[in-house]
């Protein structure tokens, strides 16, 4: 269904069931005090998918390439980090009747596939799984299968948040309990995966041909720009816009990694395997 480039699309239920467990869950525990900034990042993450997936972007990303860029930054570097900042698990946990948290915290702590996930979420292959998610997905063939299925297509996205959400907790933080990265590791964490998108804008820019048949064949664009044109201003937006989340979290670890040791608070370190 869609309204003037709206639509309600599957995103649509994450966002709800998401919002609806963080605000029950944040009425069950009136007596701690509840951040209005990590509830507002936190709405301003579920807003973000709905901009993304379901506002009128998502229709010219099938006209423009670099709209499409700018879709996948949102769902990459804007939607998971809000979400993060917000502190959901815990709040969204609490929201479960206290008869379905127990026998399910039982059955995933003794299941195999959540030390499986687990090791997912430790700093090397969340680090290895985001950006090959996100090379993989700009191969060529990968890339117009998405524009020819819309099964593909959402396949796709769903890979690129839930990736997203890997990667952004070991920068974020999500929870107390979470094991962190020393600062000067997060730095290297994180712009060692600016460097990934730099080296797919690259291609992108120096590349003299329209890598992609579905915007190649189109015979017109919203604009009347070429596909060529096309192709290099979605490597701007990966290249600028796409570096802006990965900035402002290096520059905030580069604040916390030098600031006075008697104010800086006390960062354990991990494997980074």
């Amino acid at each position: 269904m869609s309204w003037h480039g709206w639509s309600i699309g599957p995103s649509v239920a994450y966002v709800v069931v998401a919002g609806l467990l963080y605000w029950l869950g944040g009425r069950r525990r009136r007596s701690e005090v509840q951040s209005p900034l990590r509830t507002l990042s936190f709405t301003a993450g579920l807003a973000t998918i709905v901009l993304a997936l379901d506002s009128p972007i998502d229709g010219y990303a099938d006209r423009l390439f670099w709209v499409h860029m700018f879709q996948h930054v949102l769902l990459l570097t804007a939607a998971p980090p809000l979400i993060l900042l917000g502190r959901p698990w815990p709040r969204m946990w609490r929201a479960l009747p206290l008869q379905l948290r127990t026998p399910v915290g039982r059955t995933l702590a003794r299941s195999r596939y959540t030390a499986a996930l687990r090791a997912l979420t430790r700093p090397l292959p969340a680090w290895v799984l985001f950006n090959a998610t996100i090379v993989a997905w700009h191969i060529p063939a990968a890339y117009d299968a998405t524009l020819a299925s819309d099964t593909i297509h959402n396949l796709e996205h769903a890979l690129f948040f839930f990736t997203g959400l890997l990667f952004w907790a070991r920068v974020v933080n999500p929870g107390p309990l979470r094991p962190r990265l020393q600062w000067p590791m997060r730095v290297a964490y994180i712009v060692g995966s600016m460097i990934v998108g730099w080296v797919l804008a690259l291609t992108l820019v120096v590349e003299q041909h329209p890598l992609y048949a579905h915007y190649a064949s189109l015979a017109a664009r919203p604009g009347g720009i070429s596909a060529l044109t096309d192709q290099q201003l979605a490597a701007g937006v990966m290249w600028v816009p796409g570096s802006i989340a990965y900035t402002i979290a290096v520059f905030s670890c580069l604040y916390r990694w030098l600031e006075p040791q008697s104010s800086r608070p006390r960062v354990p370190a991990v494997p980074t395997t």
